[in-house]
């Protein structure tokens, strides 16, 4: 099931198909409306239940009063290793590992589709499941991206880097982003939220980057980290 207005509407936008009912106890206004629409334009059916229902169903009660049922015959790319079509740049790859809360993964797929980048890497051990939780962190975003599960980090920079890739790994005592090239094809490499990246990993990298702190605070959440570096990337490649 997905919940919430923004990821159920961007699901009805990107993949109507594997949407195979509605569940609305919203109260009827434009977004209900605008939802409703997409539902009938893809023949999808939609069922009023109550608030009560949904809050039973997801657990939580931020859904917004839209939950949307997926059919279970479609599996989700995402856990088979397949790539989602998306419309990145394909020479900008993000590489995650170790993203252990949802909401932080959400949040850091959400930076990912705005600033462009064509694929993302999800290190599966160790790392939170695109769960409704998730999608509904990245506000839909998720549902634009191309997401891949990886078993092995390392197997994956090695073959990137013999495709002609640079791999930058996100490190507080890395250099500037500014310092470096960020263009032609790019990955960027974001570790969890207690260590950051594994050992092998940061090894592997052809150079660390990193964001200088002026201030009292020691270091970023790494949601926040990777729109920083993120925007420069998307900054040096457009300018």
């Amino acid at each position: 099931m997905i919940h919430g207005y923004h990821p159920i509407r961007e699901v009805l936008r990107s993949r109507p198909h594997e949407v195979s009912k509605l569940l609305v106890a919203a109260r009827p206004g434009k977004r209900r409306s605008e939802i409703e629409a997409l539902c009938r334009r893809h023949r999808i059916a939609v069922e009023e239940v109550s608030r009560e229902h949904l809050d039973q169903l997801t657990q939580a009660s931020s859904h917004n009063g839209f939950v949307a049922v997926r059919d279970t015959a479609l599996r989700d790319v995402a856990d088979d290793g397949e790539l989602r079509e998306a419309a990145g740049d394909p020479d900008l790859v993000v590489l995650l590992e170790d993203i252990q809360d949802p909401r932080n993964l959400g949040a850091l797929l959400r930076v990912c589709e705005s600033a462009g980048v064509g694929r993302v890497l999800i290190r599966d051990r160790g790392s939170a499941p695109l769960t409704a939780t998730v999608v509904k962190a990245s506000a839909g975003a998720a549902e634009w991206l191309s997401v891949e599960r990886i078993v092995n980090s390392a197997n994956h920079i090695k073959a990137l880097q013999d495709e002609g890739y640079w791999v930058y790994g996100a490190d507080a005592a890395g250099d500037p982003p500014w310092e470096i090239d960020l263009t032609g094809k790019v990955v960027l490499c974001f570790g969890g939220e207690e260590s950051g990246l594994r050992a092998r990993t940061r090894k592997l990298c052809d150079r660390l980057a990193g964001l200088p702190m002026r201030g009292r605070v020691a270091s970023l959440n790494v949601a926040t980290a990777s729109s920083a570096l993120l925007y420069e990337a998307l900054r040096q490649r457009i300018s």
